[in-house]
């Protein structure tokens, strides 16, 4: 559904539901032999580190120095930094959660008054370890950001719980991920846009992808924009050459393609 005010300029209406290119072709197999035997990697560390918290964020806030209790004991694990950033703190994701998505109560109003309003709302799968408002708080931020697709104020994204929106938000399990976005093949690895929602896999929200070398904050950023810029109409793109910044519409999640790690729509902006 769309936003019920006037039509802004240059957002073309979502596209109907259709097979995401640039999954299938002579580099895919590599692509995804590189991502599972990273993510394999990944997987092995979780489990062998230590008990993850049932909120992820409220895990980073311990690992931070603040824990429930007011202060970290001395067996507490180092804040893991990359790119000069604090990084969240890996998480156990199940292969599958309940199936079914709740949305997150309450609103989050854009900043400014000026540029056109898109509402949008958030979902969590029940059951995942990520706190819902958290997760809905980190997707407000990025859809909001300067760099992205609001571009300093030409969109404003309008968090509701419910009413008409123009897409979801919503944060899955691996299976639910692979049912909601069939017909496409994401074998439990990567996310997609279908039929209006923005499906972001659980795995990669807590583990991050190969081609961002551990920065999982940075590639949270790029998940939420990438998704939430097929709801708003884009399609993909390629490197526009060796070593130049990647846009955000590359598959970045199998490879950079030569380029370089971005997240946002308008870096430079």
């Amino acid at each position: 559904m769309h936003e019920l005010r006037q039509r802004p300029p240059r957002v073309p209406a979502p596209p109907a539901p259709r097979r995401r290119r640039g999954l299938r072709g002579p580099w895919a197999a590599a692509g995804w032999a590189v991502l599972a035997a990273v993510s394999a990697g990944l997987v092995a560390w979780t489990v062998t580190g230590p008990s993850p918290r049932p909120d992820a964020s409220a895990a980073g806030t311990a690992a931070a120095g603040g824990g429930a209790g007011g202060g970290a004991g001395p067996a507490a694990r180092a804040p893991v930094v990359v790119n000069g950033r604090r990084q969240p703190p890996p998480v156990r994701v199940p292969r599958a959660a309940t199936g079914r998505y709740a949305a997150v109560p309450g609103t989050a109003a854009p900043p400014g008054r000026h540029g056109y309003v898109v509402r949008y709302t958030v979902e969590v799968e029940r059951g995942l370890p990520f706190s819902p408002a958290r997760f809905a708080a980190e997707v407000h931020r990025v859809l909001n950001d300067r760099r992205g697709w609001g571009r300093g104020g030409r969109l404003r994204f309008l968090r509701v719980a419910d009413g008409p929106v123009r897409f979801r938000v919503a944060l899955s399990s691996p299976a639910l991920t692979d049912r909601m976005c069939r017909p496409l093949d994401t074998r439990g690895q990567v996310s997609c846009h279908a039929r209006g929602r923005a499906v972001l896999n659980a795995r990669r929200w807590s583990q991050g992808a190969p081609p961002y070398r551990g920065d999982v904050a940075a590639y949270r950023e790029y998940l939420v924009n990438h998704e939430v810029g097929h709801a708003l109409g884009h399609g993909h793109r390629g490197c526009p050459g060796p070593g130049r910044r990647a846009p955000v519409m590359v598959q970045q999640t199998l490879s950079l393609y030569g380029c370089r790690a971005n997240p946002w729509p308008h870096p430079g902006d």
